[in-house]
């Protein structure tokens, strides 16, 4: 068999795996849809994040989640879903009056994204992680629960990637939220009960990526083997910390230990100096449950 026959096999092979699977990719996906009012006190004007972070305050415990208790209180459950009925109502794309500033409009997305994650695993808990969510015809591992699973913000249908890569990644190309998006997974960044806005939201984010980067299970340095072990999240958004360097003229030339320099606190900068030519070595991300109360290795 030649080359060309070969190929046309091929792609015959894959038009008609496609035409397979498209009956499943096609299948209706689940839209979570909130049959609740707004919270009674909601203001009139601006967007408030009160009864979602007096539910992180309750249920979170050093950045992991009591899902057994949460999900056992139907009033908290309830307060949810009254939170994420305002979220279904207004948005910073259908109600801009209500985001005057860009930070509410940042912050609206951020946390949204964290709520509509909680919500996804409270309605099918327990559950182990949400890699077990899953799409028909799966093949891509969180395809179920990132991409299939949908939700309503703003009267728009969104699922999480899109969150992600439309409102958050796309609008202000700052990637220290991925140091606040919260995959409800063990290496996740830690869920945070504070949900500032406004000018807060800037030290809030510089915080945060301090926090994650001093974190051994997300930055670790093994001079005696002379590697810099990391999580897999410099990975996956490689391009976007050195983008975010270049676009504020700062050094790139030694790849993301320069970011993590960049961001470190000042006790941590000089030994990541001296690991700036060491080897990168990514952690295995842990994709179980955030549970609060479980030991972790």
């Amino acid at each position: 068999m030649n080359t060309c026959v070969r190929i046309r096999s091929i792609v015959l092979l894959l038009a008609l795996l496609i035409a397979a699977l498209l009956p499943a990719w096609a299948d209706e996906r689940p839209v979570l849809r909130i049959d609740a009012p707004p919270p009674v006190d909601f203001p009139a004007k601006g967007f408030s994040h009160q009864v979602f972070e007096d539910l992180l305050q309750r249920f979170v415990v050093n950045g992991r989640v009591n899902y057994d208790a949460w999900h056992g209180d139907a009033d908290a459950m309830a307060a949810l879903e009254s939170y994420l009925a305002a979220v279904g109502r207004w948005s910073p794309d259908n109600a801009p009056e209500r985001f005057a500033d860009k930070n509410d409009a940042k912050a609206y997305w951020l946390y949204v994204y964290n709520a509509f994650v909680l919500k996804a695993v409270l309605d099918r808990w327990p559950l182990d992680s949400v890699n077990d969510v899953r799409a028909p015809a799966q093949i891509a591992k969180g395809q179920g629960f990132f991409y299939r699973l949908h939700f309503i913000a703003g009267g728009e249908e969104v699922n999480l990637l899109r969150i992600q890569k439309k409102k958050v990644k796309k609008q202000w190309r700052d990637p220290r939220a991925h140091f606040v998006l919260n995959c409800a997974s063990d290496s996740c960044p830690i869920l945070r009960p504070e949900l500032p806005t406004g000018d807060e939201l800037e030290p809030f984010l510089a915080q945060s990526a301090r926090d994650f980067v001093s974190e051994p299970s997300n930055v670790s340095i093994d001079h005696t083997a002379q590697e810099l072990r990391v999580s897999e999240i410099f990975k996956w958004y490689r391009k976007e910390f050195i983008r975010d360097l270049r676009s504020r003229g700062l050094p790139s030339s030694r790849g993301i230990v320069d970011y993590l320099i960049d961001v470190a606190p000042d006790e941590l900068k000089g030994e990541l100096e001296r690991a700036a030519n060491y080897t990168v070595v990514y952690f295995d991300y842990d994709w179980d449950i955030n549970q609060a109360g479980k030991e972790t290795s």
